[in-house]
């Protein structure tokens, strides 16, 4: 019992004296820790003192370069202010040096006036008794004299000046007609264009006569599927190595061309697939109707034309009148305005816009029942184009009144385009048929002995029988036919009517 109570004294002592040591080095160590962390604060302190002196070293070096550079620019500006002051002053005593020259021809100047109307005064002295003298030689007033010589005057100046006018009216009716010859003639010579090309029939070549049946399809399905998306009549026959696609609408045609063109290459023919294609190259098309609208403006320095005139323009590719292609119609009308306008000195682009607009009523999405000449003016307005622009376009056929001078360049570049030789193709029966109607229209009047077609049409020559028509009734003749021709007609270009009457005197000796 004693040794247990003894252990238990000896480990309560051992675990104070423990606890005293462990006290002891406990509090050595926070001594440790403390004298570290004084020693980090004072290193850490060093340090910021010592960043705290660079920077206020290079705020202030910054300082002192910020009022240097403020010295050099007042320096700068002070010799500036300098420089303008004698300058300033220099001006100053050569406006004094002006003032005094100025005041000094005033002066003489004011004694010049004096010195002429002192003179002035003389002469109306002298004049008043001059005319004094002559009313006493001629019994005459003042006033009767005047108006006696006002009335001499008056009648040898109307004569002189109807003699003179009509030297100018002659002379300027002779100019014009040559100025404009010359201007058309040499318009007409700096444009070359193609001749007329266009049909209603594409030729689709293949490789064999195996793809035709392939094309066919069992039971025709093929060719039916393709004739019913495309609108176009294929025709397959004994052609070697060809097949005929056959459409008066040449998008329509263009997209079956390039439609089996694609199906030829791929292989795969079928209705399905057919309808596939020809949808995606209708769409491929009007993509590259919109480019060709785009590259057609880019080439002829045409800017700012709305997006759909542009589609427009694009879509005269596939146009044609008469054999010839709407889009190269177009282009060589806007060539041949800005040419013509430039010779008259007027705005080339305007002439050349409304020249390459002239017809985009010929191709609308729609068909109202307008003329193209109207319809187009309308769509131009839609789209935000000028008025002298839409003006144009809308007189080119005379539908209405032309208020600008590029209207007149555009009709006569237009008729140049459609009647020079080449551009346009004609049936032969129609031509015979046109020119007959138009001899026939002039043989309908009475006193009309005979009438000529001449010039392909261009022009019709009336003789009338000088007994039945005056003079006179020659001139009024002459613009009934044109009128009529006009009214009931249709004809490209213009008819020049030229009426002859002739007067015979015939005897005989015997």
């Amino acid at each position: 019992m004693v040794n247990i109570i003894y252990g238990i004294i000896g480990a309560v002592v051992g675990a104070i004296v423990a606890f005293l040591i462990q006290s002891v080095l406990l509090k050595k160590r926070k001594e440790q820790i403390i004298k570290d962390a004084e020693k980090e604060g004072e290193n850490l302190k060093t340090n910021k003192i010592l960043q705290a002196k660079e920077k206020f070293l290079k705020l202030k070096e910054n300082h002192e370069k910020t009022i240097k550079e403020r010295e050099r620019k007042l320096q700068s500006s002070e010799d500036r202010v300098k420089a303008k002051e004698k300058t300033l002053s220099k001006k100053i005593e050569e406006a004094n040096r002006k003032d005094k020259q100025v005041e000094n021809q005033r002066k003489t100047l004011d004694d010049k006036i004096l010195a002429n109307n002192k003179k002035q005064t003389e002469l109306d002295k002298m004049h008043q008794k001059n005319v004094e003298e002559l009313s006493r030689v001629s019994g005459l007033s003042v006033d009767d004299a005047k108006a006696s010589m006002m009335d001499a005057l008056k009648d040898e100046a109307r004569t002189g000046a109807m003699a003179h006018i009509n030297e100018i009216v002659e002379d300027a009716k002779l100019n014009a007609n040559r100025e404009a010859k010359k201007i058309v003639i040499q318009t007409i010579q700096r444009v070359a264009s193609e001749q007329a090309v266009e049909n209603s029939v594409s030729v689709f070549n293949i490789e064999s006569d195996e793809v035709k049946g392939r094309i066919i399809g069992r039971e025709g399905r093929n060719i039916r599927a393709l004739e019913a998306a495309t609108g176009v009549e294929i025709i397959v026959d004994d052609t070697p190595e060809a097949i005929i696609l056959s459409c008066f609408d040449p998008v329509r045609r263009e997209i079956a061309r390039l439609a089996l063109h694609q199906l030829v290459s791929d292989g795969r023919i079928h209705p399905a697939r057919i309808e596939e294609v020809v949808a995606k190259t209708r769409k491929q098309l009007e993509e590259e109707i919109a480019e060709t609208g785009r590259r057609t403006c880019i080439d002829l320095g045409i800017h700012g034309l709305h997006a759909e005139l542009t589609r427009m323009v694009g879509r005269m590719k596939y146009r044609s009148s008469y054999g010839q292609n709407l889009l190269q119609h177009s282009r060589e009308v806007a060539n041949l305005c800005a040419i013509m306008a430039a010779d008259l000195g007027l705005n080339v682009k305007a002439a050349k816009r409304a020249g390459l607009l002239h017809d985009i009523g010929k191709v609308p999405d729609e068909s109202p029942e307008l003329p193209h000449a109207v319809l187009g003016m309308k769509m131009a307005e839609k789209y935000g184009e000028k008025a002298d622009i839409c003006n144009a376009i809308g007189a080119h056929h005379d539908e209405v009144e032309m208020t600008t001078l590029i209207s007149p360049i555009v009709q006569v570049c237009d008729a140049i385009s459609g009647a020079r030789p080449g551009a346009r193709r004609e049936v032969v029966e129609s031509y015979i048929k046109r020119i007959k109607e138009l001899e026939s229209l002039a043989m309908a009047y009475d006193g009309v002995s005979t009438a000529y077609a001449i010039q392909a049409g261009r022009e019709l020559r009336v003789l009338v029988e000088s007994e039945k028509v005056t003079d006179a009734q020659a001139d009024e003749l002459s613009f009934a036919i044109s009128q009529k021709i006009q009214t009931e007609m249709t004809y490209p270009g213009q008819v020049k009517v030229t009426l002859i009457r002739e007067k015979r005197a015939v005897n005989y000796a015997k």
